[in-house]
Formats: structure tokens, C-alpha cells, sequence
């Protein structure tokens, strides 16, 4: 009987760190790596034509376009070595569209803000600047 509980228990927590772990709300601590990161994706965004308006939020490392999403993605595991998706660099991505847009309310805000047919590449890098100063600014804040 006690193994039952526990059982049940243990399924309780682990879906709760599973509900957790994909709050879209959550803001991970930034750190000077997440400022890289971001950096990084304004470089992988380098010019209209690498640009990809059509997202899938599926990374695909041969790939020579990148959507919003996908750039920093690559540009995490580039300066990071690996991916989290709701990785603070990420989060304030998407914190960032939420301020460009916010009446939008998107289901995947990188994903739909990338392939919204009124965003231009402008828009874009207007998201990577807004977040690297967002990060800037968190990481003054929390020293």
C-alpha cells in the first residue's frame, strides 16, 4: 500500500515539474552568456536574405535561413553548448514581442510574431535589440 501512495505521489511532482517547466511565464535569472547569446542571434540575422518568415520552431542544423525562434536557438547551443526552451534568452524573446505586440496574443510568440505577414526583417532585429537591452537592463538589476 505504501508503494502505491508513493507512486501516486511521485506522479503528482513529476507532473508538476513537467507544468513547471513549460511556464510561459517563467523568468529564469539572466547571466552575461544570455547577452552573448543574443548578440549571437542579431549576427546569425545578419541580413534580410538569411531571414526565414516561415517558422516551424524545428532547428535543423544544415540550415542556412533562421527565423527568429530557430536563431536563437542556434545561437544558444553555438555559445552555450546546449538548449532549454524556456532558457532566459528565450523568455525575454518572447517578453519582448509581448511589449512590440500586445494586443496579438500569439500561441508561439517568436513562432507567429516571425511569420505574422506584417512583420519585416526590421521588426526582427527590433526584437533582438529590444531583448539584448532587456537583458542588459536585468543583469544591472540583479547584480
Amino acid at each position: 500500500m505504501r508503494t502505491l501512495i508513493f507512486k501516486i505521489l511521485l506522479g503528482f511532482v513529476m507532473l508538476g515539474a513537467s507544468r513547471a517547466a513549460d511556464d510561459s511565464t517563467v523568468r529564469p535569472p539572466v547571466s552575461k552568456t544570455d547577452l552573448l547569446i543574443i548578440q549571437r542571434a542579431g549576427r546569425i540575422l545578419s541580413s534580410e536574405a538569411v531571414w526565414n518568415r516561415t517558422d516551424d520552431r524545428i532547428y535543423r542544423p544544415d540550415a542556412t535561413t533562421f527565423s527568429l525562434y530557430t536563431a536563437i536557438e542556434k545561437a544558444t547551443l553555438d555559445v552555450g553548448g546546449k538548449f532549454a526552451h524556456r532558457d532566459a534568452a528565450m523568455q525575454e524573446a518572447r517578453f519582448a514581442v509581448e511589449e512590440i505586440a500586445p494586443k496579438k496574443n500569439y500561441a508561439h510568440r517568436l513562432m507567429d510574431y516571425n511569420n505574422d505577414p506584417a512583420t519585416t526583417f526590421a521588426d526582427i532585429k527590433h526584437v533582438i535589440a529590444l531583448t539584448e537591452a532587456r537583458i542588459v537592463n536585468r543583469l544591472k538589476r540583479e547584480k
